[in-house]
């Protein structure tokens, strides 16, 4: 069974790591698929464009629809909504997994850097949602997801790198308030899922790559692992899958995967956890 043919799949920053790997995921269902990012040319160290994920969306059974998105851009991001629901004729799914990541204490943390991750990731997260809401409500099973982390309160979360911190748990409380604000009610209203993904462990992508040691991308799964966890999430039914803060391997587990070598970069070696779990 193809739980998601036909369905229009809204990905932020999905040129390459975990956006690209739940693009495929989705394709290989039949989805359509809509590829969002900045980059449309190759760059030296950071290999994919939303081009090339297009072409491998459509390799592997999905339909394609790339548009270049800064989501730091609230025209932009309505423009690209509206684009792809004219294109696919509505939107079922958003996944917010666009992000950016300065892992600096606050005295070497500038003001630019501040912006472009509150900006990228709170800000990009509410506003793509927003702009997605309309067409999610006539969807027959509407999801948004966001890569964020459960919210834990604990200083040792913050102290050695507030600002990023402070981002991604904005993402994370967009989940918390957009899972009630728009769950089922009396009325009627249909509920829109509204769910965070995080992973148990470092996952092998850029972010990974240039800002811990190479023994870390070693120590890390692949980013497969999520792309499966986001698949296992989106085909629930939306009217009782909302306000959680999911774990990659919880997921899995839970839908009776047991193997989890294959998501290892190095089998066999210790894994490195992610931050804010434990």
């Amino acid at each position: 069974m193809s739980a998601l043919r036909g369905k229009t799949i809204f990905i932020t920053g999905a040129s390459r790591g975990i956006g690209r790997e739940i693009a495929l995921r989705c394709a290989r269902d039949g989805a359509n698929v809509v590829i969002t990012g900045k980059t449309v040319a190759a760059h030296a160290k950071l290999p994919g464009t939303i081009l090339t994920v297009a072409d491998e969306v459509v390799q592997v059974g999905g339909q394609a629809l790339a548009i270049q998105l800064d989501v730091r851009d609230e025209d932009a991001i309505h423009a690209a909504v509206e684009q792809a629901a004219q294109h696919f004729g509505g939107i079922d799914v958003l996944v917010n997994n666009a992000s950016a990541i300065s892992l600096t204490p606050t005295l070497e943390t500038p003001a630019k850097r501040l912006d472009l991750m509150w900006d990228v990731n709170m800000r990009g997260t509410f506003l793509a949602s927003q702009a997605c809401i309309s067409h999610l409500k006539h969807a027959d099973n509407p999801h948004i997801l966001t890569l964020s982390p459960p919210l834990n309160l604990d200083a040792k979360w913050f102290a050695p790198h507030l600002a990023y911190t402070m981002s991604k748990y904005g993402m994370s409380l967009c989940t918390l308030g957009l899972a009630r604000e728009f769950s089922a009610d009396a009325s009627g209203e249909k509920c829109i899922a509204v769910n965070s993904l995080w992973p148990r462990t470092t996952i092998a992508t850029a972010a990974i790559e240039f800002n811990f040691p190479e023994a870390v991308l070693r120590a890390s799964r692949k980013p497969a692992i999520i792309a499966d966890a986001a698949y296992a999430i989106l085909t629930r039914d939306s009217r009782t899958c909302s306000g959680n803060f999911f774990i990659d391997d919880e997921v899995l587990r839970a839908e009776g995967v047991s193997d989890f070598e294959q998501y290892a970069v190095s089998i066999g070696t210790p894994l490195f956890s992610d931050l804010f779990l434990g």
